[in-house]
C-alpha cells in the first residue's frame, strides 16, 4: 500500500515566525539564514526558529514527506539538515494567484501532485475554502492540516496528522 503525501510548509508549522522575537517559543532554536530572496547583504540574515526533534517526529509519521513551501528546492538546503531530514521532493509552484482571493495559491497545485493519491497539507494559512476545493477537485483522500504561526507544530497537531494516516 502506498504511503499518503505529507505536503509540509516551513514557515508556520516549522519555523513560528510570528512569535514575538523576545519570546522564542519553548524547544525551538534560532538560527540565521540567507536563502535566495534574502540577498541584501546590508540586512541581517533571516531569524529562523526550529526544533530539532520535528525531523525525527516528522520520519516515524506513515508518510511520504514533500516540501510545498516559497523554500521551495532550498528547504533541503537550509531546513532539513537542521532537522536531520532526508533530501525531500519538492512541489513546484505555479505563479500565485492574486492577492485576497478565498483560494490559497498553492491548493490547485497540490491537489495535482498528488494526482489522486490521499495527502494531508500541514500550513498555517489553509482555510475552509482550501478544503472545499480539495474535496470537490481531488479523487483520493485530501485534508488541509491548519498550524498556528505562532506557535508551530504540537505534539496534538502530531496526533492528529498521524490519526489521519491510519483513519
Amino acid at each position: 500500500m502506498t504511503k499518503p503525501l505529507l505536503f509540509l510548509d516551513v514557515d508556520g508549522p516549522l519555523n513560528p515566525y510570528t512569535a514575538p522575537a523576545s519570546e522564542r517559543p519553548e524547544g525551538y532554536s534560532t538560527h540565521r539564514m540567507r536563502p535566495t530572496g534574502w540577498k541584501d547583504l546590508r540586512r541581517k540574515p533571516l531569524r529562523v526558529w526550529l526544533k530539532h526533534s520535528h525531523g525525527a517526529d516528522l520520519l516515524a509519521l506513515p508518510y511520504e514527506l514533500v516540501w510545498a513551501t516559497t523554500w521551495v528546492e532550498e528547504a533541503n538546503e537550509w531546513i532539513a539538515p537542521h532537522l536531520g531530514l532526508p533530501e525531500l521532493p519538492v512541489v513546484k509552484f505555479g505563479t500565485p494567484g492574486p492577492a485576497g482571493t478565498a483560494l490559497h495559491w498553492k491548493t490547485k497545485d497540490l491537489v495535482a501532485y498528488a494526482a489522486g493519491r490521499d495527502f494531508l497539507w500541514v500550513d498555517d494559512e489553509v482555510t475552509n475554502r482550501d478544503q472545499q476545493y480539495i474535496n470537490a477537485n481531488h479523487s483520493g483522500r485530501g485534508q488541509a492540516h491548519w498550524v498556528s504561526s505562532r506557535i508551530g507544530l504540537t505534539d496534538k497537531d502530531f496526533d492528529a496528522i498521524y490519526a489521519w494516516a491510519l483513519a
